[in-house]
């Protein structure tokens, strides 16, 4: 397994207008950017429009949730940058491949969550996962909550944000990576499918599951078996599940 460690950088808030627009021109990743509800500014509408063109997540929040960010005068907007820098898709493919005779890949699809998201990285880690894989529109930002949960771990898995979840599957297979998605929606079992091959497991979000237009390009489908009264598990520990029936097969 090859680590790739990441130097920390301090999450920084960029508010107001006019940083906002700066930030955007000067190409600065912004993980998430909030923006207060029921905002009627034009110049905000134009910054929208270019944030939605790269993707980025946007949240509308309550005036409070500004306020608690921002002690200044933020104007309705305020940007959050990550404290990680991302790899591309086809670098970590490319290093994985040349380096591990089964890559592993974890592929999250809009998990929302930010302490899910530590959570599944830390087990990613511990069960030598090559590469997380998650969209830049979407999912959980990147924060000092995600870093935590992680417990460190977040620094030595490469993490990769792509435009869209079903083109890096795509991707993937190509590259000769089996796909498999994590749903209930299949008679398959996770422990009778052939885990030992280059793998990347889907796990989907925590309300939706995987979405249904990634479920139809998976390879393959699986189910943990439920024999209580309650059909669904929390993501990070289904994830855990199957990571490690992964380990299983491969010890």
């Amino acid at each position: 397994m090859v680590f790739y460690f990441y130097h920390m950088k301090k999450e920084t808030l960029i508010f107001g207008i006019y940083p906002i627009i700066e930030a955007i021109k000067s190409e600065t990743v912004m993980d998430k950017v909030y923006i207060q509800k029921g905002i009627s500014n034009p110049k905000i509408d134009a910054i929208i429009k270019d944030l939605e063109s790269l993707n980025t997540t946007i949240s509308y929040v309550p005036i409070e949730k500004l306020n608690k960010l921002i002690h200044s005068n933020h104007q309705g907007i305020v940007g959050v940058t990550s404290p990680i820098e991302f790899e591309s898709l086809e670098n970590i493919v490319e290093k994985a491949l040349a380096n591990e005779k089964s890559p592993l890949f974890l592929i999250l699809d809009q998990i929302s969550d930010v302490r899910n998201f530590g959570a599944i990285l830390r087990t990613a880690e511990c069960t030598g996962v090559s590469a997380v894989i998650i969209q830049k529109k979407g999912g959980a930002p990147i924060t000092g909550d995600t870093v935590k949960t992680s417990a460190g771990a977040i620094f030595n898995i490469p993490i990769c944000k792509v435009d869209h979840i079903k083109d890096a599957i795509y991707y993937l297979q190509g590259s000769g990576i089996s796909t498999i998605a994590a749903t209930e929606k299949t008679e398959s079992v996770i422990y009778n499918l052939d885990l030992k091959k280059p793998l990347a497991i889907i796990m989907g979000s925590e309300g939706k599951g995987v979405s249904k237009s990634v479920l139809a390009i998976a390879n393959e489908k699986a189910a943990l078996p439920m024999v209580g009264e309650i059909n669904s598990l929390n993501v990070s520990v289904a994830c855990g599940a199957f990571l490690y029936e992964v380990i299983r097969q491969r010890i």
